[in-house]
C-alpha cells in the first residue's frame, strides 16, 4: 500500500507546466497507465480498453476529478492540458 502512495505522490510532484499531449501523458500518467497505455498501477487507457468507452467529456472528468487513488489533475492542468491530453489517448486508442 505504501508503495501505490508513493508512486502517486510521485507523479504528483512532478512540474507539467507547459507540456501537452504525449509529453503530458509521460509525465503524469504513464508511470500507473503504462506507457504504451497496458496498464500497471492503474487501468489500461489503451485499444480494447473500458476507457475507449468512455465520451471524452468523461475522460475529462476523470482526469480532473481522479476517481478512487487516482490523483485530480484539476488544480494542475489547464483546460488546453487536458483536452490535449484527452486528443492523445483518442489517437492512441485508434487501432
Amino acid at each position: 500500500m505504501l508503495a501505490v502512495v508513493g508512486v502517486v505522490l510521485g507523479g504528483c510532484a512532478t512540474d507539467l507546466s507547459g507540456l501537452s499531449g504525449g509529453a503530458l501523458y509521460d509525465a503524469a500518467c504513464a508511470h500507473c497507465h503504462g506507457g504504451d497505455l497496458g496498464g500497471g498501477i492503474g487501468p489500461s487507457l489503451g485499444p480494447g480498453s473500458g476507457a475507449v468507452a468512455l465520451t471524452d467529456g468523461q475522460l475529462d472528468s476523470v482526469i480532473r476529478i481522479g476517481p478512487g487513488a487516482m490523483p485530480g489533475y484539476g488544480d494542475r492542468l489547464t483546460t488546453a492540458q487536458i483536452e490535449s491530453l484527452v486528443s492523445y489517448l483518442r489517437e492512441r486508442q485508434s487501432p
